[in-house]
């Protein structure tokens, strides 16, 4: 299955750490816009998700660190659907710099939570014909 997408981002002086690299938790945040990035590239919203009653916690997330990010630096952020979800979603990732050296790897899981009851549900219909129309396009 392929279903990747593509984001940029470039590190904000603030993002950094005294040593001059990225602060390693902010990687988490660039996923996390990796995948709202993703998300919207197949038509959606976490807003959306939400107004319909669907929560995306994390509920696993995986990194490793290959080399330092700078300030000022161009990333680009590939995201990779790991296969089609039925109850939770999963997320591969690879970090390049402008150089297209790479920095990190990662994946996460999240789960489909039903806004008001808290218990895991199915992806919902509509996200799952959005993938498969992607995945032929």
């Amino acid at each position: 299955m392929s279903c990747k997408t593509v984001c940029k981002i470039r590190v904000r002086y603030g993002e950094t750490d005294q040593m001059g690299y990225v602060y390693y938790g902010n990687y988490a945040l660039y996923l996390e816009q990796a995948r709202t990035d993703w998300l919207r590239k197949m038509g959606h919203t976490y807003k959306s998700l939400e107004s319909e009653n669907v929560l995306l916690p994390v509920t696993q997330l995986s990194i490793n660190y290959h080399a330092p990010g700078h300030y000022d630096d161009l990333l680009e952020i590939e995201t990779t659907l790991i296969q089609k979800p039925a109850v939770k979603i999963e997320f591969s990732y690879t970090i390049y710099n402008q150089e297209n050296k790479r920095l990190v790897t990662a994946q996460t899981t999240l789960a489909f939570v039903d806004k008001k009851t808290g218990k895991i549900r199915q992806a919902p219909d509509y996200l799952l014909e959005s993938i498969d129309k992607n995945m032929k396009s």
